[in-house]
């Protein structure tokens, strides 16, 4: 059941927009930023976003086995070692633990990824996990996500 709509939160929209506009422009590669988003929101429980990702993903040439198999991508041989260092840092800053440091969060991912690589791969887990909190709020329904061209163009 849809609490807010979207048009009743222009503003709030808006900037999780702009924010989402810079990930996708960083030139991080497509497949990486497609990961973040579906295992954040399998953190997450955001069962909207993980239709959309899904679709999405598909659509623009994902496998679908390397998704479903997200929640367990340290069992499986379907990432690359770069996709782990980014899943272990996406799950890192979406389950910040207040008693847990932060120094070692670059370690993995600065073997393979320079400093604005990892302020855009950060950028892109911030983005996903604030979508996933207003969508949570806003209460649209799932399943009902239909992949729109110029969505998988920006994807």
């Amino acid at each position: 059941m849809e609490r807010i709509s979207y048009s009743d939160a222009q503003g709030v929209v808006q900037a999780l927009l702009q924010a989402q506009q810079v990930v996708e422009n960083s030139g991080l590669d497509k497949t990486l930023i497609t990961l973040i988003k579906f295992r954040v929101s399998q953190i997450n429980s955001c069962a909207y976003c993980l239709d959309m990702h899904f679709k999405e993903g598909v659509h623009a040439g994902e496998n679908p086995l390397r998704l479903v198999s997200l929640s367990a991508w340290r069992e499986t041989p379907y990432y690359s070692s770069e996709e782990r260092a980014v899943l272990a840092f996406a799950e890192t800053l979406t389950r910040l633990r207040e008693e847990e440091s932060s120094e070692h969060i670059h370690d993995e991912l600065s073997k393979y990824f320079t400093k604005q690589e990892i302020a855009n791969i950060t950028l892109a887990v911030i983005t996903i996990n604030s979508w996933n909190r207003l969508v949570r709020s806003f209460g649209p329904t799932p399943g009902k996500y239909k992949v729109k061209e110029e969505a998988v163009a920006a994807n």
